[in-house]
């Protein structure tokens, strides 16, 4: 009896901590404070026919990582990419579970380097959407870093056309330029982008659009030049390959998300009724997520089922040089770095 009624004392001693978890888990989360409309933020954090659901700035760090669970006009774009870096993650490891990878094998390291590229440029792209209201250098800082992961993942998503996808006939004729030049076009998608983020201001001037399409465009069509090649070649053929299908609706997907990236279309025509949900960069992040998957399905078949075609192509050293592309990382970081300071100090002029 007596263990008993020890066992019940120290029970009911536990019970009344428990009582107090719940304030405890309150006072150690952030105070979420509400979202604020557009006449409560700065010009710079404005989105054109955005009007309420903006974060205030100027709270500490812990609220804008906490703001992945409240609601405001960006937390679908930080949804939408995160979800599908969870899904590439997922699926690539569901392949190397049914596949076995040959992790030393140099043929597998353009895959390896594409899924790593991948889920960089998604992880840059939701820190963006979810810290950058802080300040205004938080913004521009942020942007910057989502520029540099784009230019990661153009320069593998070529290589992997490059190695995987193209046809013999295409290989013969642009095997020797093909890299270098993707490799250029890379850093040049995102000098283009941090270069209009630092030169133009709110309300930005169709130049600004120019300046971030056309570098960015030119980088697309040298990057999947293979992949139009392969799928023409499929179609005039009649072939009934899979990872034809799938690189034809990347393709297509890649091509709505880019008019939506470069059109305001819903907020425009609804104003005010697509703040939280519907409008344009939203639709821009769901189609690109849709085209970041689609081309997954597509290289993994390739890799899979094209290996009489690329290893006697390839040799293992070809296949080293090409994936040491820490040069287009470094240019790119280099770039964004050189951005920042740039906006650091002209708003430390402001400032002042």
């Amino acid at each position: 009896m007596t263990a008993i009624l020890e066992r019940l004392s120290t029970l009911s001693r536990s019970g009344q901590h428990l009582r107090h978890l719940p304030k405890i888990l309150e006072d150690g989360l952030p105070k979420m404070p509400g979202t604020v409309p557009k006449t409560d933020v700065p010009q710079l954090f404005l989105e054109p026919y955005i009007r309420a659901w903006y974060r205030p700035t100027s709270y500490e760090w812990r609220y804008y990582f906490f703001s992945l669970f409240q609601k405001h006009n960006g937390v679908v774009n930080v949804w939408t990419h995160l979800l599908t870096a969870l899904a590439v993650l997922l699926r690539f490891w569901a392949f190397v579970e049914d596949e076995d990878l040959p992790w030393t094998s140099a043929y597998v390291l353009p895959l390896l380097v594409y899924v790593l590229s991948s889920i960089t440029y998604l992880a840059f792209s939701l820190l963006a959407h979810l810290l950058q209201s802080k300040s205004e250098l938080s913004h521009y800082t942020f942007y910057f870093v989502d520029y540099m992961g784009v230019s990661v993942y153009q320069y593998p998503g070529a290589l992997v056309h490059f190695f995987y996808t193209s046809d013999q006939a295409w290989y013969e004729h642009f095997w020797l330029l093909f890299l270098p030049a993707a490799a250029f076009c890379g850093w040049l998608s995102c000098a283009g982008c941090c270069y209009t983020e630092y030169q133009y201001h709110r309300p930005y001037l169709a130049m600004r659009k120019i300046c971030q399409v056309v570098p960015s465009g030119l980088a697309y069509i040298l990057d999947i030049s293979p992949v139009v090649h392969r799928v023409v070649l499929c179609h005039l053929s009649g072939c009934q390959d899979p990872a034809a299908w799938y690189h034809a609706l990347q393709i297509i997907f890649f091509l709505v998300s880019a008019y939506f990236f470069s059109c305001l279309v819903s907020e425009k025509y609804f104003p005010g009724s697509c703040d939280i949900v519907g409008h344009r960069h939203q639709i821009f992040h769901t189609f690109l997520s849709v085209c970041t998957l689609s081309q997954l399905e597509a290289i993994l078949l390739d890799y899979k089922g094209r290996q009489d075609i690329y290893l006697p192509r390839h040799s293992p050293q070809s296949l080293y040089l090409a994936c040491l592309s820490f040069f287009v990382v470094a240019c790119s970081a280099g770039t964004e770095a050189f951005s920042r300071q740039k906006i650091k100090a002209k708003l430390t002029k402001k400032d002042s």
